[in-house]
């Protein structure tokens, strides 16, 4: 019998993408909730199946696929039913391939600026900044990001430009829309770019940026299908946004 654990975290972006696939397929699976605030990414057995110490991190029958994108695709090989989220096509398939490259480039990459700004930041500024420095250092992928971001924040500059590149990203997906006709990226069915560019948009909604896309027709609609997949709501559980999980964050946004 297939056995499937997925290690994750409620708010983390890359684990909402795969949630989102496994119950999209109907697939069972043990759900892992690490706490990234405390550690649980680091400790060694975790490190073990993962040595980038970041979720999520897929284990299938013991073989182990880290990466989002990567375990996306993986599911979407092992079981191609019963939906796929792959185009048949050989060109729209790598339109749609073209388009997960761009979203890790740049809207999946930016989003992490605000985010950790407005929601993240007080957790660091509790530390002392031999503390900080040791979290830092402990986590491979994201030293430099956080060294970036330090104890005070990012600086305006940086939150400009990602600012800057989620905006592009609405004008530029609301346009593939507009041309594929909708209500998805690429037509009347959801691919796997849609799934990977959903967190964001998600995450961009709920810390108040709706208004990037308040005269985008195409992409309000697209957001409504999203939210209208039955794999939607066990995806984003409670307890799942940044709003549910941090209280001053709500109040920050309402202010």
């Amino acid at each position: 019998m297939t056995k499937l654990t997925l290690y994750n975290a409620p708010q983390s972006t890359c684990s909402q993408r795969v949630r989102f696939i496994l119950h999209s397929k109907d697939l069972s699976f043990e759900d892992v909730r690490l706490d990234l605030f405390s550690g649980e990414q680091l400790k060694p057995d975790y490190l073990a199946i993962n040595p980038n110490g970041v979720v999520p991190t897929l284990v299938h029958d013991g073989a182990v696929v880290t990466d989002s994108s990567v375990i996306m695709e993986y599911l979407e090989e092992v079981f191609p039913e019963p939906r796929s989220f792959t185009p048949s096509d050989p060109v729209i398939r790598a339109r749609m391939r073209s388009m997960m490259r761009f979203i890790d480039e740049v809207p999946a990459a930016s989003i992490r600026i605000p985010s950790y700004n407005l929601a993240f930041l007080p957790h660091f500024q509790a530390m002392s900044e031999e503390e900080f420095q040791a979290l830092a250092d402990s986590k491979p992928l994201r030293r430099e990001f956080l060294m970036k971001m330090g104890r005070t924040g990012f600086p305006d500059a940086e939150m400009n430009e990602a600012m800057g590149r989620l905006e592009r990203t609405v004008i530029r997906m609301n346009a593939d829309i507009e041309v594929s006709g909708g209500p998805y990226l690429l037509g009347t069915e959801p691919s796997l770019a849609d799934i990977s560019v959903m967190p964001t948009i998600v995450r961009m909604d709920d810390i108040r940026l709706t208004h990037m896309w308040s005269d985008k027709p195409a992409f309000a609609n697209w957001l409504d299908a999203i939210r209208a997949e039955p794999a939607f709501k066990p995806t984003y559980y409670s307890g799942s946004l940044l709003t549910e999980k941090y209280p001053h964050l709500r109040e920050t946004l309402h202010n």
